[in-house]
């Protein structure tokens, strides 16, 4: 019951988000549209806020499902660029209500566990610690991110298979090498 709740809740977010900026939906219309109350909204979330927080991270792991690793980081990158297109009134009215770093927030934590396992993959069988294996993920993470940032401020109006295809170009092989450099490092 409670895992339907929310996803009603996701859906009438969604559909008000069509209507209207995030900051003049209120917790009455989602609960009222779902035939909950607010009791139950609260049950789940704190606010409207950890409620949209939710739904881009529950939209985010339907993208990323088993594209975790070194050959196919590439299609779970196209799949976060396909997730946020699809939902791009959501995410266009979500941007422009809330602050960046709300938005900078979802698109780190999307992209860091994404990178982390095609770190922890490279990375297997080597003597390089938990700190330098999460400071490559959160070195290209921003990378991502930012990329990501300008395509949403621009409208979403580029091609992104193009966009991941010139990262996966710049990218290539250069894990891998960082992981390297850590332990030639650490050996000097």
């Amino acid at each position: 019951m409670s895992n339907r709740t929310k996803q009603d809740l996701e859906a009438s977010l969604k559909k008000f988000l069509l209507q209207k900026p995030l900051d003049k939906i209120t917790i009455n219309d989602l609960t009222t549209d779902c035939g909950i109350s607010r009791m139950a909204f609260y049950y789940h979330f704190k606010d409207i806020y950890d409620l949209t927080e939710w739904v881009c991270l529950e939209d985010a792991s339907r993208a990323l499902q088993g594209k975790k690793n070194y050959e196919s980081w590439q299609e779970g990158l196209s799949q976060i660029f396909e997730a946020v297109l699809e939902n791009k009134p959501f995410i266009m009215n979500v941007y422009h209500s809330v602050s960046r770093e709300q938005i900078e927030n979802y698109l780190f934590r999307l992209t860091y566990d994404l990178i982390a396992g095609v770190v922890e993959e490279k990375s297997a069988g080597l003597a390089i610690s938990e700190k330098d294996k999460a400071f490559i993920a959160n070195f290209y993470k921003y990378g991502f991110v930012g990329v990501m940032l300008d395509w949403i401020k621009q409208g979403m109006k580029a091609d992104y298979e193009e966009i991941v295809e010139k990262m996966s170009i710049t990218l290539k092989g250069n894990v891998t090498n960082s992981i390297h450099n850590f332990l030639s490092n650490k050996e000097e």
